[in-house]
């Protein structure tokens, strides 16, 4: 596969870059600067060495389209987009970015159908009302509407500018299949933790790994449920949807693991006994429904990777642990 991703700097798409070049496809990051710092946290210099940069903008159609043709790429993954404290602030860029950018997208891929065989972006579960819209019951899985874990397809009512325009995003890949017959796969990630993920409303948890490898205390502003994924597993996911026979234009729930503060802590507690002392959280429930099902997922696409939490735990806890001795943690989202 040759491979473009737009926004691959991020978390996300530094893991999606490693586990693509251990496949042998060919990596193209298109963003608006070069910046591989978190893929220096997860691989060597010599697989770096084998992605391509192209500078550009998202919304710039022209551009865009121009690289893809040029560097004949068959495979995108669509992540650049900007998070909630940004489309809260300035509604019109994250209107600008976040919907045009994915309008740019799709139109470049209605220009080159022959070529580009599949299409996955990020949506996110932001386009879930909060939990009390859909009558919560605990956690476990259970048909629409009878309490139990929600289906891909229950009514969306966000609560964040960014949640509308994750909203506006799922439409329109629609109408892209239902007029001009292009398929997509659209993923919509909960709490991803681990090596890289460093900013975002969903990041304490993974600031909080990294705190315990510096043996510092941090506490988690919010409390309540969420659902923890680890980020090589959403990595492996999108790769599957790369490759996975697929027709249709469906977006689907990720489904981690479903758990709420304490028993994440005692997780934490579990890997590192020091975060009894070190890790404390608050009460605050985020406005976003956590109990999601997964099984269209499954079912049209998966298998679909699942570790452990407290294995996903562990081997960040490591990671940061390692990076700190060789004099390469970056603290400075702790601050």
């Amino acid at each position: 596969m040759n491979v473009l991703l737009t926004g691959g700097y991020g978390c996300i798409g530094s893991w999606i870059t490693r586990n693509l070049l251990e496949r042998g496809s060919r990596v193209w990051i298109y963003d608006l600067k070069e910046d591989p710092k978190r893929m220096r946290l997860i691989m060597d210099e010599t697989p770096i060495r084998k992605v391509t940069f192209v500078q550009g903008d998202v919304t710039d159609l022209p551009r865009l389209r121009e690289t893809l043709e040029k560097q004949q790429i068959t495979h995108i993954v669509h992540l650049a987009g900007l998070q909630v404290p940004t489309c809260r602030a300035d509604p019109i860029l994250g209107a600008k970015v976040n919907v045009l950018g994915t309008l740019a997208v799709f139109e470049a891929v209605r220009a080159l159908q022959g070529q580009i065989q599949r299409l996955v972006y990020t949506s996110s579960a932001a386009v879930f009302a909060p939990p009390d819209f859909y009558h919560p019951s605990p956690p476990g899985r259970g048909a629409k509407g009878e309490g139990g874990s929600l289906a891909d397809d229950v009514l969306l009512t966000p609560s964040t500018h960014y949640g509308v325009f994750k909203c506006c995003n799922e439409g329109n890949a629609r109408i892209y299949f239902q007029d001009f017959g292009i398929s997509s796969i659209g993923l919509r990630p909960w709490t991803v933790f681990g090596v890289g993920r460093d900013f975002g409303m969903t990041s304490e948890p993974t600031k909080a790994i990294k705190s315990l490898a510096l043996n510092r205390p941090y506490h988690i502003t919010y409390g309540g449920w969420q659902d923890m994924q680890y980020v090589d597993d959403v990595a492996k996911i999108v790769v599957r949807c790369l490759e996975a026979p697929y027709q249709g234009a469906k977006s689907y729930n990720l489904r981690g693991h479903v758990v709420d503060l304490p028993a994440l802590h005692r997780a934490l507690c579990e890997v590192e006994p020091t975060a009894a002392d070190l890790i404390t959280y608050g009460e605050r429930q985020i406005a976003i429904a956590y109990d999601l099902d997964d099984q269209a997922l499954q079912r049209d696409l998966g298998p679909m990777p699942l570790t452990p939490l407290t294995e996903g735990i562990r081997q960040t806890l490591e990671a940061f642990r390692k990076l700190q001795a060789e004099g390469r943690l970056d603290t400075s989202d702790l601050v």
